[in-house]
């Protein structure tokens, strides 16, 4: 059975305010493990996306601080020691002093990465 871990995650990801390591799982799953070292509302950045919103699920465990992810319903904060699920739909905002573990399929994070990434290099 395959495994993981922050420090042999097949990637990473740094940028400003945002450190990410991350394996692909047969099965079609990636589990994510994510760093925020700045506070940052990231809805600009699904632009394109249907109705502008992530459009993968994510199951998820906060380490340390806090993660709100913004539906049409409303907001929900999932805080240190909370396990959460977040359906497709939803725009994330991050909390400077945050850990996570997030699992989401891999096919529907790609998609969303996707446009999230190229929507970042247009806004440099």
């Amino acid at each position: 059975m395959p495994k993981t871990s922050k420090s042999n995650a097949s990637e990473t990801v740094e940028m400003e305010g945002y450190e990410g390591h991350l394996e692909k799982f047969e099965g079609g799953y990636t589990v994510s493990f994510e760093k925020y070292t700045a506070d940052a509302d990231l809805t600009e950045f699904f632009k394109g996306l249907p109705n502008d919103q992530c459009q993968a699920a994510h199951w998820g465990y906060v380490l340390t601080g806090k993660v709100t992810y913004k539906t049409a319903s409303g907001d929900e904060t999932y805080e240190a020691g909370d396990a959460y699920y977040v359906p497709p739909g939803h725009t994330p905002v991050l909390h400077a002093g945050t850990e996570i573990v997030e699992f989401s399929p891999t096919e529907q994070l790609q998609q969303t990465l996707d446009v999230v990434g190229k929507n970042m290099e247009a806004a440099t």
